[in-house]
């Protein structure tokens, strides 16, 4: 795993929304140390207007997260985007209306859906030489005749080029151990979210910037660094304060950890 650490702009993404903003953004994230982004949530812009601001502050991209849409209807241009900004993986923050048909009991028909529909991406993807990733929630560990949900949607997305933008709160959240699945699937890996997770009191927790919360590091970031993750990306979806300052936070953690 590369030892620069990176930071998942969808922490930020409410000052991503316009070109001017995206760029003051980058600048900040530069100026903290960062070299690595994951581009998520950020304004509709073209892969040559990102790659200049990138370009402009010494920033790589290591992944992305895009619309469903963009993949099923507009997959040449989604291409070219990745390619141009330099970006070898594609990402997909969740399955599309994971959230109704999970609450309705339609798990499984879900995850059959999704394979069926984005199969065909990953092999374009795939002739272009791009991984297409999977981003992990919570969701995906519903048990259905005894196996997770994600254990039937790699059974059905048998391709050597999906894989998985682990985030390690979400398996904190159900129950599972998460260095111990990074060691489990470590060659399905592409990218690993870093996010910690704080109790706040008996029924309920929160997200917190990494290192101030309850999940053990050392542990997660040796097993990271069996896997097959290139990069390892802070990612806080709502911060107390300023989240400009909560990736910070995490950062200089990180780099005490031996991160850069």
């Amino acid at each position: 795993m590369d030892n620069r650490i990176g930071a998942q702009f969808f922490t930020i993404r409410e000052f991503c929304k316009t070109l001017e903003d995206f760029d003051e953004s980058c600048k900040k994230v530069s100026e903290m140390g960062y070299k690595v982004v994951q581009l998520s949530g950020i304004g509709d812009f073209t892969g040559e207007e990102v790659k200049a601001v990138l370009d402009k502050y010494g920033l790589i991209c290591a992944c992305t997260h895009r619309a469903p849409d963009k993949y099923l209807e507009h997959l040449e241009e989604e291409i070219e985007f990745h390619k141009t900004i330099g970006c070898k993986v594609c990402g997909l923050g969740a399955m599309p209306n994971y959230k109704e048909d999970f609450r309705n009991g339609h798990g499984l028909e879900l995850v059959e859906d999704f394979a069926k529909k984005f199969g065909p991406v990953c092999e374009k993807l795939a002739e272009h030489g791009l991984m297409f990733a999977y981003h992990n929630h919570d969701f995906e560990f519903v048990k259905w005749n005894g196996r997770f949900l994600f254990e039937e949607l790699f059974e059905r997305m048998p391709y050597d080029n999906f894989k998985l933008i682990l985030d390690v709160y979400w398996l904190a959240t159900v129950g599972v151990n998460p260095a111990k699945f990074i060691l489990k699937y470590k060659d399905k890996i592409a990218c690993i979210h870093y996010k910690d997770l704080k109790v706040i009191n008996r029924q309920e927790i929160a997200y917190a910037e990494v290192g101030q919360g309850n999940l053990n590091w050392d542990e997660i970031i040796a097993a990271s660094k069996e896997s097959s993750a290139e990069f390892a990306l802070v990612e806080q979806d709502k911060c107390d304060g300023d989240p400009f300052e909560s990736l910070k936070i995490s950062y200089e953690f990180l780099k005490e950890k031996g991160f850069e």
